[in-house]
């Protein structure tokens, strides 16, 4: 039986596919994570969105367009969130939820719906198959910010983190396999909360770790200098720190129920650049948010100058049935349309000058495809760098000569 296990949501998401890729195949199953031809989909679903979660019924059919007969399952947020606009499809034959994906295999010839209760300590069950470059290692699941806004709390439930051992075997496995590791999680500044733990002690223990570490998204009231300083420890730390903002005027937080000030945000950029002088910070936005006032739009802007991001992922704003949030005052589609286009015009800007401070010097490179004659990879702070010559999954020093279409050019020095 040909499977293929099909991720259409965030890092947590593929960490998930791949485990079930590893497993599938320790079976003898023949597997791919491509939507290819198969005799059976494996779908991992989003709902952070209304978009995702529409995205993520339309690949039913994509599934059926590549095999009218094949057999689909479909599991994650979406289906923890709505199971009936999967079950409902033609061939869906089994759904699931968030929980329970360590047993999906023994039910693969299931049939119905089983949307289990969401667990109360972090599922460690299974671990992934390397594919990649780039491996990705779940550290935490679930989160316990209730932002006014999202609804991940309500499918992935409270925040709960893995074991540190755990952690610490798997990265030591996988680091001899891939050149760089990506600690991911649904909120993994949270970490450690519910194990006596946190995420400064999990860093200290990978302090002997040889291949790169990147960490996943961040919430601004994890950083602090003991996590600085272990990460400055760190062999071969990745200075990318992705601070989640989602607006830079405080009303607008206060409304989003986030735990922060504009002020406090700017406090811990600083003592980040402090440590990592290059590092790049970089974020999510929500624009138009119901609550959100041109005034307040205006004073966001000024702020991502401020700053001064690497790159800024422009949203606009979901409302999302069930949170706090689709209880306001809505505001035009026009409106949010227009901001978000605003809001990627000032971030791109703040791209072309993070990117410009690098020319002329030397970079560490992970090269990973081979594109339009080019090797392409990402440096240490993750900037997309193309060269002439060299081979896929190598490390490379790398002049920088040039900026263009928001990526860097360069020349393989050693």
């Amino acid at each position: 039986m040909k499977i293929s296990v099909y991720n259409l949501g965030c890092k947590v998401n593929k960490y998930e596919c791949d485990s079930l890729l590893k497993s599938l195949k320790d079976r003898g199953y023949e597997v791919s994570e491509e939507l290819i031809y198969a005799d059976l989909y494996i779908l991992n679903t989003c709902a952070v969105t209304n978009e995702a979660e529409r995205k993520s019924r339309q690949c039913v059919s994509r599934c059926l367009r590549l095999n009218p007969d094949a057999k689909i399952v479909v599991c994650g947020c979406a289906s923890q969130n709505n199971p009936m606009q999967f079950a409902n499809k033609r061939n869906v034959t089994y759904v699931i939820g968030t929980a329970d994906k360590d047993k999906l295999i023994d039910a693969l010839l299931a049939q119905g719906v089983l949307v289990s209760p969401l667990p109360s300590e972090y599922e460690d069950a299974f671990s992934p198959e390397i594919v990649r470059t780039r491996a990705y290692v779940k550290i935490q699941d679930g989160c316990d910010n209730y932002c006014s806004y999202c609804l991940i709390p309500y499918v992935r439930g409270r925040s709960r983190s893995r074991k540190v051992d755990s952690i610490v075997k798997e990265c030591e496995r996988l680091s001899a396999q891939c050149k760089e590791l990506t600690l991911t999680g649904i909120d993994i500044s949270s970490f450690g909360k519910n194990i006596s733990s946190s995420l400064s002690e999990l860093i200290s223990r990978l302090s002997h770790i040889d291949c790169r570490v990147r960490l996943g998204s961040l919430e601004v009231n994890v950083i602090d200098e003991n996590l600085l300083n272990e990460l400055r420890n760190l062999k071969a730390f990745c200075p990318q720190f992705h601070l989640s903002l989602q607006s830079g005027e405080d009303s607008v937080l206060k409304k989003m129920n986030r735990h922060y000030t504009v002020a406090e945000y700017r406090a811990k950029v600083d003592m980040i650049r402090s440590y990592f002088p290059d590092a790049a910070i970089t974020t999510d936005l929500i624009c138009g948010f119901p609550c959100e006032s041109e005034e307040n739009f205006a004073s966001t802007l000024r702020f991502i100058e401020e700053i001064g991001f690497a790159q800024v992922h422009v949203f606009g704003y979901s409302r999302r049935n069930g949170t706090v949030a689709a209880r306001y005052a809505q505001l035009p589609p026009d409106v949010v349309k227009d901001r978000c286009a605003r809001a990627a015009a000032v971030a791109d800007k703040c791209k072309e000058n993070y990117l410009r401070k690098f020319v002329g010097r030397v970079v560490e490179l992970l090269t990973e495809d081979a594109e339009n004659g080019y090797m392409s990879g990402y440096t240490r702070e993750y900037v997309k760098t193309y060269v002439d010559g060299g081979v896929g999954d190598a490390l490379y020093e790398v002049a920088i000569r040039r900026i263009e279409d928001g990526a860097a050019y360069g020349e393989i020095i050693g």
